[in-house]
Order: structure tokens, then sequence, then C-alpha cells
């Protein structure tokens, strides 16, 4: 007899082999379908027990239909596709797997920063006209010259100022919910946003997506970053303002290394294709050969947490 029902909305991995195996063998079924609607979602998910959701869109509509579920996993980090405010009214608990992949986006996140300070798009598109130089096309810093700085001081933000570190750059955070004798004691400089804005000559976003954080980046905070800027987001696209963003890579005032976008896939008539001064990566920060199977296992362990009633290892709500 099944002791209850997981419904998979959608996923983008090769297989659910592993969280089929987990799951079956403990007596839960488990269903799966590419739900991509607020309409196939009612209509796979009304009977289920626990939710496991990648990119498809948990509303409020959505969670008024889910007549028994006791927990929704999203596979990933942010949880922005799904409507907290509507899931604590239904006292459903909501939860992420932020313990993965933190290695492979602080990599993605110093590959674009480096790539950029050292000018190796640019100096590979002059190449490629023909051009033989051996002095870079813009004024290059020394990297032990430069300040490198995040804004938000979570694991992902820590791994990527250890690497930056070990290159020889300056580091500093803000984050508000952290102390500045903590970064201190770690080798990070605290700034305030407005210093870090001003200050800092690589700035990466590791922030969550919320009304708090939407734009954070924007015509105003752009203005005031030096001229020359790096900019790197491996976290939500809507942390910047893209229409402000393309106005400043056009002048060159910043360049942005973006592994996220405000819509994905990036719209084929998006002004940042033809931008030279921005490197783009289509949302690869996370993967590798290793994080894929983690964050499936560790996902589906989360779930069995849920439906057994055990204590949630990574509620968000």
């Amino acid at each position: 007899m099944s002791k209850g029902k997981v419904f998979i909305t959608d996923y983008g991995f090769a297989d659910l082999q592993q969280e089929s195996d987990m799951l079956t063998a403990l007596g839960y079924e488990v269903h799966s379908a590419k739900s991509t609607t607020e309409e196939e979602i009612i209509m796979n998910a009304g009977d289920a027990d626990a939710l496991l959701v990648q990119w498809a869109p948990v509303t409020a509509k959505v969670i008024a239909n889910l007549r028994k579920c006791r927990v929704i996993v999203r596979y990933g980090i942010g949880v922005d596709n799904i409507d907290l405010e509507a899931a604590r009214q239904k006292s459903i608990p909501v939860c992420n797997v932020p313990d993965y992949c933190i290695h492979e986006v602080a990599d993605h996140t110093i590959s674009l920063a480096l790539a950029l300070a050292r000018q190796l798009t640019e100096t590979n598109s002059r190449m490629k006209q023909g051009i033989w130089k051996i002095i870079p096309p813009h004024p290059m810093p020394a990297f032990r010259d430069m300040v490198f700085a995040t804004i938000g001081y979570g694991r992902i933000a820590r791994e990527v100022l250890k690497r930056s570190y070990s290159f020889g750059f300056m580091v500093g955070a803000y984050d508000p919910n952290i102390t500045d004798q903590q970064m201190l004691d770690e080798g990070v400089q605290p700034f305030t946003f407005e210093e870090l804005i001003t200050k800092s000559d690589i700035i990466s976003l590791h922030l969550p997506l919320n009304e708090e954080t939407r734009h954070i980046i924007n015509i105003t905070t752009i203005n005031k970053m030096k001229k020359g800027a790096i900019l790197i987001n491996t976290s939500r696209g809507g942390l910047i303002d893209t229409t402000a963003l393309t106005a400043a890579l056009e002048q060159r005032k910043i360049l942005a290394g973006l592994d996220v976008f405000e819509t994905e896939p990036l719209p084929e008539s998006h002004p940042l294709w033809q931008s030279e001064h921005a490197l783009l990566t289509s949302h690869i920060a996370w993967y590798s050969e290793r994080s894929v199977p983690q964050l499936q296992h560790m996902a589906a362990e989360e779930v069995l947490r849920g439906l057994r009633g055990e204590a949630l290892k990574n509620r968000v709500l």
C-alpha cells in the first residue's frame, strides 16, 4: 500500500532514477511530467503529498489546489518561482537545496571575472580582426591593485572571495545580515552598500531575488560605479535592471559577466547579444558532473524528511 504520492513538476536532468529509487524503496509513489503551466500542475499535483519543482511556477492558484501537500522542495537554491506567502497561509513548508554546486558557481564567477579583468574577450575579438598588439585594448590594472567585492556574504560569496584573494585581489563584501567583525575575522573588508558600489573594481552579486533586491543594480547604482568596473551575476537575473545595464555597456561605462537573465532563454532580439563588453553564459554556473546527481539526491532526501514529519534541513518557510 502506497504511503503517499510525490509529484515532480519539471526537470532538466537525464532521468529521475535516483529520486525514484530512493522514494519507491520506502513505499512512496513517484509521478512526473513536464508541467510548465498552472493548469498542468494543478491537474497532475492536486492529490500529491509532496512536490519537487525545478522551474515550474508554483503560484498561489497552484498552492490553493494542493489538497494534501506536506512539503514543497525546489531543485536548487532560489525559490522565486514559488509563492511563499501562499504556502505560508496554507502551512506548507518550502525547502531548497542551498548546499550543492557552491564550488561550481564560485568557479564560474571567478572565471567570468578574470576573463573580463584581463580583457580576454576584447583582445580575442581584436585578434580575429587581424590586429596584433602587445598592449591590451584598455587600461588594465594589476589584480593586486583591484578591489573584488560581493553583494551578499553567503556560502557561495565566501568561496568566491577565497578564490579572488588567492589571485591577489583586495576583498570586501556587503551583507546587512553579517557583522563587520565576522567579516574582519575572515579577512574580508566590510563595506556599506554605498562604499562597495563606489570603491569596487569587480562587483559580484550573491543575493536571493525578492522585492527588496529586484533591480538592486539600476541606473543610479551603475552611475556610481568606477569607470570600467566589472559586474558579475551568477545569482538571479532580476537583480539587474537590464535596460540600464545595456546602456552602460554600450558606452563601456562598465563591463558585465552574466550567467543569468531576467528572461530565460535570453530573447534572440535582446541587445545584450550585440554587446562587445558583456561575457554571456547560459545559466550553466551550477553545473558539473558531480553537482547534478548531488542536487537530485539532496532534494529527494528533503522530500523524505517532509513526508516522515522529520526536522527539515533547508526550510526557507
